[in-house]
């Protein structure tokens, strides 16, 4: 650790960095250096350990005055390319969260995780719309999107902002919301980390106490019949319920049942605010079956986004695929049942429906997502050994068979491949987010991630 030799002190007069520095080498430095998919091996110049907002503003400036390539992480999980000889500043230590109850907001500073952000809430009653982990960082998978166990309720995560606090390209130090650089604010609502550093984001919160929820187990041997049936029942899902269906190998885990354990399986995951869950589903767990492990019930937001999601995988070396469908036509049913097939090396596939609230968003909503595709198939491999061919062949075959029947489209959060960030956005909105990207940042300093690169034609994107 360094505290001078760069010289983020060298960074103009009157600046200095509190935080840590880490170079090559030093110890800290591989602790720092590796985000949660490591696949990903970056290696950067400087990593620089943010203490404070100002630190953000001072590491910016840096590597702009030493030419350095710039990239940020808080806990790594949407870290998509390397940060080669870059500067990396690490928000991790920022992880303030403060809930306000009356106004039904949360301010969070950029190294909260959900986790911390669903227990303040869950003291009032009250629940933010977190992703599947909840050790996921709440402003990295915001900016993104943001796709909630309760977006078919309540929409984007990126919805729920109302106000952010943000260091630009050039070191301003803005807050953008409805009324201040309403342009930024649009543009943060989905569009990434391509426009500054939020260092504080507020969002609104919403009136869950309890939701009816969990994930339930069912013979692989039904897989194909309650894929029909879940691809004709969800389109008359009420907003209220949010599902999926899996087909997944369990972990050897000591939290599953031991005549379960490692074995290939059909799951469905359930996040109802409501108390008429049973009834809701019954059509659609009629085509399942007697299920082999029955867990779904009233719970805590906590509580429920712990037992539908199950425990936070660790960091590992994987790769994960997204398509999104209008139709889940037979030939699609079927090659998700065949890449679940008892000697997959395919971790999960997963078919979620989406819509909803999603569907139907305000007059000022942001650019997040494809919001009337209702269809998601989402499979990811891990790599176990240094030979990847097993895991690679089996996604390749898979995607293969799915592309020709999908819309070409993803979402931004779940997004893994960076040279398809285009297809997270409809092209209008992605006009409009070059067009952003232009006016705040015109030298594409924040290009390590999913890039939008600047608008050259201002009247292609007027």
């Amino acid at each position: 650790m360094t505290k001078q030799h760069l010289s983020l002190q060298d960074a103009g007069p009157g600046r200095r960095f509190d935080g840590d520095l880490f170079r090559p080498g030093e110890a800290g430095y591989d602790e720092h250096r590796l985000g949660w998919n490591r696949t990903i091996e970056s290696r950067p110049a400087l990593i620089a350990t943010a203490a404070t907002a100002d630190d953000v503003r001072t590491a910016i400036l840096a590597a702009r005055e030493h030419a350095l390539p710039f990239a940020v992480q808080a806990t790594g999980h949407g870290t998509v390319v390397s940060a080669d000889g870059a500067l990396l500043l690490k928000t991790t230590a920022l992880n303030s969260v403060e809930v306000d109850p009356q106004r039904r907001v949360a301010r969070v500073g950029p190294g909260a995780v959900w986790a911390d952000v669903n227990r303040a809430a869950a003291r009032y009653g009250l629940a933010g719309l977190a992703g599947r982990c909840s050790t996921v960082g709440v402003t990295g998978y915001t900016l993104g999107g943001g796709q909630s166990w309760l977006s078919r309720t309540f929409g984007f995560a990126a919805d729920s902002v109302v106000s952010a606090d943000v260091v630009t390209a050039d070191g301003t130090v803005l807050t953008a919301n409805a009324r201040q650089h309403p342009d930024l604010f649009w543009a943060l609502r989905g569009g990434g980390g391509n426009f500054g550093v939020v260092t504080s984001l507020e969002f609104r919160l919403h009136p869950v106490a309890r939701v009816y929820s969990g994930m339930s187990l069912y013979p692989m041997e039904r897989a194909f019949d309650v894929l029909a049936a879940y691809r004709q029942w969800a389109l008359d899902e009420p907003d209220a319920m949010n599902t999926a269906v899996l087909l997944i190998r369990l972990p050897p885990s000591p939290l599953i049942p031991e005549p379960l354990r490692g074995r290939r399986v059909l799951a469905v995951r359930v996040f109802h605010h409501g108390d008429d869950g049973p009834r809701v589903l019954a059509p659609l767990l009629e085509a399942a079956g007697p299920p082999l492990l029955e867990a779904f019930g009233m719970r805590t937001f906590p509580e429920a986004s712990d037992a539908t999601n199950g425990p936070d995988a660790p960091p590992m070396a994987n790769r994960q695929e997204v398509e999104l469908f209008r139709t889940l036509p037979d030939e699609v049913l079927h090659a998700i049942v065949e890449a679940g097939a008892a000697d997959s090396p395919l971790a999960f596939v997963e078919v979620r429906h989406w819509g909803g609230v999603m569907a139907r968003p305000g007059a000022d909503a942001g650019p997040a997502g494809h919001r009337d595709v209702p269809f998601s198939v989402m499979a990811v491999a891990p790599y176990l050994t240094a030979d990847r061919t097993a895991a690679d062949t089996a996604l390749d075959r898979l995607t293969g068979r799915l592309r020709p029947h999908a819309t070409g489209g993803s979402f931004l959060t779940l997004l893994t491949d960076h040279t398809r960030t285009r297809s997270a956005f409809t092209a209008a909105n992605y006009a409009r987010l070059a067009a952003a990207k232009r006016d705040w940042d015109p030298a594409n300093i924040f290009r390590l991630g999913h890039n939008i690169p600047p608008a050259t034609d201002r009247k292609a994107v007027a």
